[in-house]
C-alpha cells in the first residue's frame, strides 16, 4: 500500500502513480481507495475509463468487489487533457486498453502539477508485458504491484489465466473468461 509520511509527498509538483498487477488483484479497488481519499481531502478528482470496458457498468469504474466511482468514458486517451483542466487528481482505470499516447498524456498532466493515478494489467494472458504499462511504470514516481491468490494452489498470483482459446490479445471479460494464477499454475492456452 502507498501510505507515506507527509514529508515524503511531493510538494508544488505533479506526479504519476501506477497500480499494476493481474486480474483479480485489487488494482481498481486500490485506485478507488486513493480517489476516495482525495475526495475526502476536498481535492478536485476526475476519473476516466476506456469505452471498451462495460463489464460491470457503462459509466462507473467498478472493482470485482463491487466498489465503484462515477467516471467519464473515453475512446482516446488524449480526451483526458480536455476533461481534466480543473482537476487536481486524475484517475485512469484499465490503462492497458489505451494507446501509448497515455505516456505523454500522463507526463503532461503531472507537469501541470496534477496527481495522476493509473491502474492496469502489467501482463497479458500469455505473461507478456502489456503495453503501455511498461512505459508507464518507467516514468512513474510511485509503483504498486498488486497480487491475487492463485485459484489452483493458493499461492500469490501475478498471472492472468485465460480460460478460453481465443487468440485475440484484448478480450474484455471477468471471472467468466479469466482467473488469477501463480507462475507454477499458469499456462498459455492452445489458441484456436
Amino acid at each position: 500500500m502507498m501510505e507515506r509520511a507527509p514529508h515524503s509527498m511531493p510538494k508544488e509538483t505533479g506526479w504519476i502513480e501506477v497500480i499494476a498487477g493481474c486480474m483479480f488483484s485489487g488494482k481498481t479497488e486500490e485506485l478507488i481507495r486513493r480517489l476516495r481519499r482525495a475526495k475526502i481531502a476536498k481535492q478536485k478528482v476526475q476519473i476516466f475509463k476506456p469505452r471498451i470496458d462495460t463489464r460491470y457498468s457503462i459509466s462507473d469504474i467498478v472493482s470485482h468487489s463491487e466498489q465503484s466511482l462515477p467516471s467519464i468514458l473515453i475512446d482516446d486517451i488524449n480526451e483526458v487533457l480536455n476533461y481534466s483542466k480543473e482537476a487536481e487528481v486524475i484517475g485512469i482505470d484499465e490503462a492497458q486498453f489505451f494507446s501509448n499516447d497515455i505516456v505523454s498524456v500522463c507526463n503532461k498532466l503531472a507537469d501541470q502539477g496534477k496527481r495522476v493515478i493509473v491502474a492496469g494489467l502489467d501482463q497479458d494472458y500469455r505473461g507478456i508485458p502489456f503495453e503501455p504499462m511498461p512505459q508507464l511504470l518507467a516514468i512513474s514516481e510511485y509503483i504498486t504491484k498488486t497480487l491475487a491468490i492463485c485459484v489452483v494452489c493458493g499461492n500469490p498470483a501475478d498471472k492472468t489465466q485465460r480460460k478460453t482459446t481465443t487468440a485475440e490479445r484484448v478480450v474484455v471479460g471477468a471471472a467468466d473468461i479469466y482467473e488469477a494464477r501463480c507462475r507454477k499454475c499458469h499456462y498459455i492456452p492452445q489458441e484456436s
